[in-house]
């Protein structure tokens, strides 16, 4: 599991910094964005393991660029956690294409017990 890196997009930066904390004090590398517009630059720069999509991410919002990405055959296998505090978060990963969902405001044991189940079969 560690070198394993993880690539998360969330427009909070209280939410991107407990994201850094928590997976940083598991092993993992990690990096943010902020935005989604760039999503496949940004996924063929940092060349995640992971990805950890919030739903109200601007500028094309969550659902959008994670099937951007599902929709490139070189990131399509990319794993993805879905985030929302949306009651439906569920339904929109699903739309998404996402592998898993988290719900906000999330445990932080659910949150790397799924990462790192996720990461095992990466």
């Amino acid at each position: 599991m560690k070198n394993k890196k993880i690539l998360v997009f969330d427009d909070d930066t209280n939410i991107l910094d407990v994201f850094t904390i928590v997976l940083e004090a598991s092993g993992y590398d990690v990096e943010i964005s902020e935005t989604s517009h760039n999503i496949l630059e940004r996924v063929r720069e940092v060349n995640p393991d992971m990805i950890i999509m919030d739903n109200w991410i601007p500028n094309i919002g969550g659902v959008k660029a994670t099937q951007i990405l599902k929709s490139e055959s070189a990131f399509k296998h990319i794993p993805v956690i879905y985030c929302s505090a949306n009651n439906d978060v569920s339904s929109l990963a699903e739309q998404a294409g996402a592998e898993a969902y988290l719900a906000k405001p999330f445990d932080l044991d659910e949150l790397e017990n799924k990462v790192a189940s996720l990461l095992r079969n990466v």
